[in-house]
C-alpha cells in the first residue's frame, strides 16, 4: 500500500445478481438526492475482505451469507474520491476517499428475503437495476469506479 492509499479508508462493494442477473441496489437514507448505491463497508481490524462483503451485506439488506455465493473478485483495490464538501465530514475527516475490494456475487434466496430494515439502516428503498444502468443512479463521484466494474464484470453480466 502506498502512502497515497493510507489516506482512504479500507473497505469492500459487492455487485449482487440476482436469478435474472440484474444488481441490487440500495437508495441512501442519509442522503436527500436520488443516491442509489451497491452495499458497500469498511473493513473491521483482523477482518478478510470477502467476509467483510458477506457481514455488509447482511447488515444493509438482511440477506444472510448463506444466500450469496461469490462469482469474482476485482483483480485490483478500486478507489475514490470524496467530493470536497464531504471530505471533512465523513469518518470525522480522516479520509479522502475508500479504497476497496469488489465483489461479483449471486443472491440464491427471494425478495422477500431481503430486509432493509436492519438494526441501522443504510437503505430507505431498494431495487434490482439492469448493470448498464448503474453509473446513471449512482453519486456523480463514484460513477467511475462503477463503470469500471461494469468492465471487470462483463463476462459474468
Amino acid at each position: 500500500m502506498s502512502d497515497d492509499d493510507k489516506k482512504y479508508r479500507r473497505g469492500v462493494g459487492v455487485m449482487l445478481l440476482n436469478k435474472d442477473g440484474k444488481v441490487f441496489v440500495g437508495r441512501r437514507i442519509d442522503n436527500t438526492d436520488e443516491a442509489w448505491q451497491m452495499p458497500q463497508g469498511g473493513i473491521d481490524k483482523g477482518e478478510k475482505p470477502w467476509a467483510t462483503a458477506k457481514r455488509e451485506l447482511e447488515e444493509e439488506t438482511g440477506i444472510p451469507p448463506h444466500l450469496v455465493e461469490r462469482i469474482a473478485e476485482c483483480p485490483e483495490w478500486l478507489k475514490y474520491d470524496l467530493p470536497p464538501e464531504l471530505q471533512g465530514k465523513l469518518w470525522g475527516g480522516k479520509w479522502r476517499g475508500q479504497l476497496q475490494d469488489w465483489y461479483l456475487a449471486r443472491f440464491t434466496g427471494d425478495d422477500s428475503d431481503v430486509n432493509i430494515a436492519t438494526n441501522h439502516p443504510e437503505f430507505n428503498d431498494w431495487k434490482w437495476i439492469e448493470p448498464e444502468q448503474l453509473p446513471d443512479l449512482i453519486v456523480p463521484f463514484k460513477r467511475d469506479l462503477y463503470r469500471r466494474l461494469l468492465k471487470e464484470f462483463e463476462e459474468y453480466l
